[in-house]
């Protein structure tokens, strides 16, 4: 019996010997980007778009660019569904919040600035996730759960929202604060976005392209826009890129944005600039008409 078993494993492996090499070759790959001189991390200011108030940072992690994984993305995916998801996020989160508060020093009278840090959804829901590891780290670099927003992004189908309440929660009894990215660009964001009943709503960047233009988008932010007043949510537009852009989210009423027209991620943390933009509102005015 012992010995039939072993036959089907070894004929299994070489079966699939091109698929575990591959396999091991990302995992390999990966502990050799857990390291802080392989890892850039960014800062990208957050503004309120009535006044351009600087309230809030997200903390971009980047690694380098390697074979396997040549771009941010192609690392996160592989990450979210592998097993050394807790050991990369714990690292991550760790390496973001050190860089962070190195950084804040120089600017006292932001200290209780808004923090965004992305998270994987399935970490928080993970059983071996110890739920005080990022308390502690909070403690460790003296930031109040106050000034942490978690950036759930829901990649994939399978999170079972009825257990992730609990640890939502628990969280949220402790101070910290919720923000659901992506929002608009699936049924599964929906649906986290109906459970989880978040304190932030990012607008993913595909809704606000050329939003000016497009009336499928515009009613569709606009949905998202009362659906927050309603739930106590604020709206934060990612991805303005352009001044017409943000000149048509002002006169939405969208609370809060961020992009490049408004900031790009750096190295160092500085407040980003609200553009003048009323020679562009009253064109779009007149063009609604």
């Amino acid at each position: 019996m012992k010995n039939n078993q072993m036959k089907k494993f070894l004929d299994y492996i070489i079966e699939n010997k091109n698929t575990l090499y591959l396999e091991f070759q990302k995992r390999e790959e990966v502990q050799a980007l857990l390291n802080t001189e392989k890892v850039k991390t960014f800062f990208q200011p957050i503004l309120t778009l009535d006044k351009g108030t600087t309230i809030a940072y997200e903390i971009l992690n980047r690694p380098e660019s390697s074979t396997l994984f040549p771009t941010t993305d192609k690392f996160y995916e592989y990450v979210g569904k592998s097993s050394c998801a807790l050991q990369v996020e714990h690292f991550l989160c760790n390496l973001a919040l050190s860089r962070f508060t190195n950084q804040i020093k120089s600017l006292k009278a932001q200290k209780d600035i808004l923090v965004f840090l992305n998270i994987q959804p399935q970490v928080l829901g993970d059983v071996y996730y110890q739920r005080d590891i990022l308390l502690n780290l909070l403690d460790n670099y003296q930031l109040t759960p106050n000034q942490i927003v978690l950036e759930l992004t829901e990649r994939d189908a399978g999170i079972n929202h009825e257990q992730f309440i609990p640890i939502i929660e628990y969280y949220r009894e402790k101070g910290l604060r919720i923000a659901l990215d992506d929002a608009g660009t699936g049924y599964n964001s929906l649906q986290t976005l109906l459970y989880l009943n978040p304190e932030f709503i990012k607008i993913d960047k595909s809704l606000i392209r050329n939003i000016e233009e497009h009336h499928e988008k515009q009613n569709l932010v606009e949905l998202i826009i009362e659906f927050a007043s309603k739930s106590n949510t604020k709206v934060i537009a990612e991805g303005i890129e352009k001044i017409s852009e943000l000149s048509y989210l002002q006169q939405l009423g969208v609370e809060m944005g961020q992009g490049y027209a408004l900031g790009r991620p750096m190295p160092q943390v500085y407040k980003g600039i609200l553009p003048d933009t009323k020679n562009v509102a009253n064109q779009l005015t007149l063009d609604l008409y």
